[in-house]
């Protein structure tokens, strides 16, 4: 006779009883004892919150990726290199017959003592390197050249750190010859250098597109460019010889563009960076061409920056300056070179227009009212192109009347990065349009590419990426 079934224990109100479990042996294991219903369930941490971007750290983000996805400002930037290039040009030229009076050994200002004030005032010049005429002639050539060249965009990286030699160069050697204009030569020579003048309207940028067209590869066509290599190689063995025949300038830790950094260092700095630039091109194509385009990029819009800034600063300042003269304070500061020899080209203009009282006033107070007032409106476009215009009439002017055209062409120029960017487009396919009737061709021409072609397509859209800061 069997023992009765023990009767199982009911569970508890609130609690569940365990699963009946098996022992490995295959036997049954002992009953858990209960377990509460809390215990049982499975502990779920909370979900992160997603992070939110403040408004400063989304306006920063969009900031920093605009200045290392492109090159802004391509057109202005390019109009700026054919100004300044052209102004230096055309004085070089128009100085040829007395270069060498202006310049070269028959200066009054001879070279021992240009050599005694460059060792005062750190500037840098080649022509201190020899005291043969031959060596003059040569860089005086070496300048024309190069300004012709870079206004015409043929392999502007090169001819961009050449023009900056040329300019700092002859106006070294003689300071007490020019204006404000060569100062603004001066100044725009070495930041162009930091520029990418040649994007567009450039024999630069039309290589580039035929290139790629060709080859069917797009702008990550490998380079085989061998008369850069010839030229850089050449240019390269000059300052070798340069330096290492100690010639005049060339130091290492003093007198350069920057502290504790002499010419030396940018000069070899530069002309490593251009080959290390063609080396990626050819041979890594991937990731370094992309670290090396961002730092280029970053350069030039520093660069750039540093142009609309400078300019801003010759206006406010010059603005200023006037309004604590006598004459612009009472209106009658333009009467006066208006009515000297020296600045009366037309002599009969300029005594119609200063004999006019109101005329005369309104030209001084207007003078003073733009320069005063325009830095203070580079964030109104539609103002800001008034007043650009305004002070492009205004340089003109000063050309015509007062016999200072370089001058007047280095400030248009200097203003043109401040040009709409909508109006140098349009502007560029007027002139092709006018270069297709004079000079007709085969197939048609695709609009905006202008001189040089190669240029990015104008964007007219108005959510701000159609414009840059400048324009």
């Amino acid at each position: 006779m069997t023992s009765p079934t023990p009767h199982q224990p009911q569970p508890t109100p609130g609690a569940q009883q365990a699963p009946h479990t098996t022992d490995p042996a295959g036997g049954h294991s002992a009953e858990p004892a209960d377990v509460p219903q809390q215990a049982q369930a499975p502990q779920t941490s909370p979900e992160p919150v997603p992070y939110q971007e403040t408004r400063i750290e989304r306006a920063i983000g969009r900031g920093f990726g605009r200045v290392t996805s492109s090159a802004l400002a391509p057109y202005q930037t390019a109009v700026i290199r054919i100004g300044f290039s052209a102004t230096w040009l055309l004085f070089l030229l128009r100085e040829w017959p007395h270069r060498a009076v202006l310049y070269g050994p028959d200066s009054p200002w001879n070279l021992d003592m240009a050599r005694r004030l460059l060792d005062g005032n750190h500037a840098f010049s080649v022509l201190p390197w020899s005291d043969g005429r031959g060596w003059f002639e040569c860089v005086y050539l070496m300048a024309v050249v190069a300004s012709a060249l870079l206004m015409l965009g043929w392999r502007t990286r090169t001819m961009s750190v050449l023009f900056m030699v040329g300019v700092l160069s002859l106006q070294n050697r003689s300071i007490f010859i020019g204006d404000g204009g060569d100062n603004v030569i001066h100044l725009m020579s070495m930041y162009l250098v930091l520029t990418r003048c040649g994007q567009v309207w450039s024999l630069d940028a039309r290589r580039a597109k035929r290139a790629a067209a060709a080859s069917g590869e797009g702008a990550n066509a490998p380079s085989r460019d061998l008369p850069g290599v010839v030229l850089w190689a050449a240019l390269g063995l000059i300052l070798a010889v340069a330096q290492l025949s100690g010639s005049y300038g060339l130091d290492w830790s003093e007198g350069g563009p920057f502290p504790h950094l002499g010419w030396s260092v940018v000069l070899w700095g530069l002309w490593l960076a251009h080959g290390l630039w063609w080396a990626v091109q050819r041979y890594a194509p991937g990731e370094p061409r992309t670290v090396l385009d961002t730092l280029a990029k970053l350069a030039h819009n520093g660069a750039l920056l540093v142009i609309v800034v400078e300019v801003c600063l010759i206006y406010a300042t010059a603005g200023w300056y006037k309004i604590q003269g006598s004459r612009w304070q009472d209106g009658t500061a333009v009467y006066y070179p208006m009515h000297l020899d020296y600045f009366s080209p037309w002599p009969a203009l300029s005594e119609l227009l200063g004999s006019n009282g109101v005329m005369v006033m309104l030209i001084t107070y207007g003078t003073v009212i733009v320069q005063v007032a325009f830095p203070f409106t580079l964030f109104n476009r539609r103002l800001k192109n008034v007043l650009l215009v305004a002070m492009i009439c205004e340089h003109l002017s000063i050309a015509f009347l007062l016999g200072l055209p370089f001058f007047s062409l280095a400030m248009v120029a200097a203003d043109a990065v401040f040009l709409p960017t909508n109006f140098l487009t349009w502007l560029s396919g007027r002139l092709s349009d006018l270069r297709e009737r004079l000079f007709p061709r085969g197939g048609a021409t695709r609009r905006g590419d202008g001189a040089g072609g190669g240029g990015p397509a104008a964007r007219t859209g108005h959510d701000g990426e159609g414009h840059t800061l400048v324009g």
